[in-house]
């Protein structure tokens, strides 16, 4: 596989539902220029990891705007597929209204580019991606399906690059660069 990291993010264009369901957009990379990206893959709409992670990124999102950070979620699954998961009801198995527009890959083209993408089973890996304003991939952490991504060490990454400097073992905001 080739190194992402360092390099240009791939590009993209996807279908996307808004946070609140109340409608359908195409977004692409260039939707995000002059900002930082954090794109996150999950495997499926209407499971049980999968809305623990959007919902807690959901309610950490004035955190990343704060430090002029977008967050985009996506999967495999139609935009109509999310639409119905963010307007059903929570206590049913919905996902409830969020902060961020959840992408549709269901093309499979964006999460073979950026390699995390399980052909035999037509869904992506758990895999997350900090993208810098220049649309430079600063981060990225893949893995297994069944293990939910942290919040706090998503914000702590993105705090480090912003720093500017060489960040230390555990540094946190604060904390003096190397």
């Amino acid at each position: 596989m080739e190194r992402l990291v360092g390099k240009l993010a791939p590009e993209f264009k996807m279908n996307a539902v808004q946070g609140d369901g109340s409608g359908f957009t195409e977004i692409s990379l260039d939707d995000y220029k002059g900002k930082w990206l954090v794109l996150f893959f999950y495997p499926l709409d209407f499971t049980f990891v999968c809305p623990t992670e959007i919902t807690g990124f959901s309610k950490r999102f004035d955190e990343f705007k704060a430090l002029n950070a977008d967050v985009l979620a996506a999967s495999c699954d139609s935009q109509y597929s999310h639409e119905a998961w963010i307007n059903k009801d929570v206590s049913h198995g919905g996902l409830g209204k969020i902060n961020f527009p959840i992408a549709s890959d269901k093309t499979y083209e964006v999460s073979k580019k950026y390699g995390i993408h399980i052909e035999e089973e037509g869904i992506a890996l758990r895999g997350l991606f900090i993208i810098d304003p220049e649309g430079i991939l600063k981060y990225s952490v893949v893995h297994d399906l069944n293990v939910g991504r942290s919040v706090d060490e998503t914000l702590r990454v993105l705090k480090a690059f912003q720093s500017g400097g060489m960040c230390a073992v555990d540094w946190n905001e604060g904390d003096t660069n190397l």
